[in-house]
């Protein structure tokens, strides 16, 4: 799967580093690196779907990160 970006919600960001112990840079180090995305389950609305991705960070941790991918054209 290809990402093509990554929306940051504050209060997400907040409880991961401070629950979890992980950065934003280790969850993009595990998403551009990942090749073991999985689906999770359809999301609340017709273009949203739940993906959860399996790596490792540069720094050895494995982690799982899940997020929702939307099919939204722009403009719309």
């Amino acid at each position: 799967m290809k990402l093509s970006g990554i929306i940051w919600l504050e209060e997400i960001v907040e409880r991961i580093e401070r629950k979890h112990h992980v950065t934003q840079d280790e969850v993009r180090e595990v998403l551009r690196s990942s090749s073991h995305f999985r689906f999770v389950e359809k999301g609340h609305r017709q273009a949203e779907t739940a993906y959860s991705a399996l790596g490792q960070t540069n720094s050895g941790r494995y982690l799982i990160v899940f997020g929702r991918r939307c099919r939204y054209r722009r403009g719309t």
